[in-house]
């Protein structure tokens, strides 16, 4: 299959429904079961699996595409896909569980949200998580825990708590309806928790540590430069959206007072084509940075950290460029742009919330200048 066009098709399908989606608080359960027919979500699934081993660009291209259709569409399907790449490292036996059907749906938080005691061949799992993004409609749920042992948390070799992922069947936890927010309505990114659950070990995994199983070049691709990739191809294609949504308005929108429509005014032409301008080159970088940490993935042995540095600014980056260009079509908008009845006061909203997660906020850019600095850092947070 072409996942990209695939993905056209989801765009056009979600893009009709966007106004819905956010109302409904959630992705809709039909559009999700159509997410799953897709085979999108096995992007990052092994073949062995029946899934498609996709390359990080065509992941990227793939949720941006559907973003432009509706941004809380493309959260949804970014997070559902790179919880997936947790297939690849899990123990033959619990990947063919749980990622064995083709229809299988998971969602997952990575953040050490919740605690697990050692229970023999189990993990004994309480806590609860926020930021469960379409998780309503998953049939397995991850989430983080820090590994305890008698004295507190099990420490690494830096004295940093461990921590694995832990995957739970939907049927065993508790959804918590917590999501009211500015943006990313639909995104139904609620609490969830479990309470002394057994998990088999096999069915943990530690994205940053535990080696893939799986011989495939996109599975030594870094976790974590893999999940802000997807974030900001959300964010790229929500911008673009904007644009396209806002190239619509201006063709046929006139100023109080005046015959000219928007589009004809010189300075939303000048105005236009510099945030248009300002997307195109962050989606530039952005996909340069990609191939550049991919050939260097390819090549075999040990990934620059500077690769992985300068990925995680591009994405960082794409993040504040795309925030901006939102704010300023909203701003050539003008006063018809503050109805809810206007995509562009949505997509300024799902943009400026994009920018607070913590794989592209400003944080980010500290990070990233220790390494172009030469200054010593923790490889695992890259």
């Amino acid at each position: 299959m072409d996942p990209i066009a695939v993905a056209e098709g989801l765009r056009d399908q979600v893009r009709a429904r966007a106004e819905e989606i956010e109302q409904a608080r959630r992705f809709p359960p039909d559009l999700a079961r159509a997410l799953s027919a897709s085979g999108l979500l096995r992007m990052l699934v092994p073949a062995s699996l029946g899934g498609l081993e996709s390359d990080p660009a065509t992941v990227a291209r793939a949720i941006e595409t559907v973003a432009e259709g509706d941004a809380s569409s493309g959260w949804c399907l970014m997070i559902a896909a790179t919880t997936a790449m947790m297939s690849a490292r899990l123990s033959p036996d619990h990947a063919a569980e749980v990622f064995g059907d083709p229809s299988t749906l998971a969602a997952g938080v990575f953040a050490p949200m919740g605690r697990a005691a050692d229970a023999g061949d189990h993990w004994r799992v309480t806590g609860r998580w926020k930021w469960g993004s379409g998780s309503q409609n998953a049939g397995w749920v991850a989430g983080g825990a820090v590994l305890m042992g008698e004295g507190g948390p099990q420490l690494d070799a830096d004295g940093e708590p461990l921590h694995r992922m832990m995957l739970f069947p939907a049927g065993e936890v508790e959804f918590i309806d917590t999501w009211r927010t500015s943006g990313l309505c639909g995104t139904g990114s609620l609490d969830f928790a479990v309470k002394d659950l057994l998990v088999p070990k096999g069915r943990s995994v530690a994205l940053h540590a535990d080696p893939p199983l799986a011989a495939a070049a996109v599975f030594r691709f870094p976790a974590f430069s893999m999940l802000a990739l997807g974030i900001a191809a959300v964010t790229l294609g929500n911008a673009r959206g904007a644009l396209a949504d806002f190239a619509a308005v201006a063709k046929a929108s006139t100023s109080q007072g005046s015959r000219r429509t928007l589009a004809e005014r010189n300075v939303v032409q000048s105005e236009f084509a510099q945030v248009s301008g300002l997307v195109g080159a962050a989606r530039a970088r952005y996909y340069q940075a990609i191939e550049t940490l991919w050939r260097a993935v390819q090549a075999g042995g040990a990934i620059p950290i500077t690769d992985r540095a300068h990925l995680r600014l591009a994405c960082a980056h794409a993040a504040q460029a795309c925030a901006e260009a939102t704010r300023r079509v909203y701003d050539l908008g003008g006063g018809a742009a503050v109805f809810l009845d206007s995509p562009l006061q949505r997509r300024f909203r799902d943009a400026h919330v994009i920018t607070h997660h913590i794989m592209v906020a400003p944080s980010v850019f500290e990070l990233g200048g220790r390494v172009l600095l030469g200054l010593p850092t923790r490889d695992a947070l890259l």
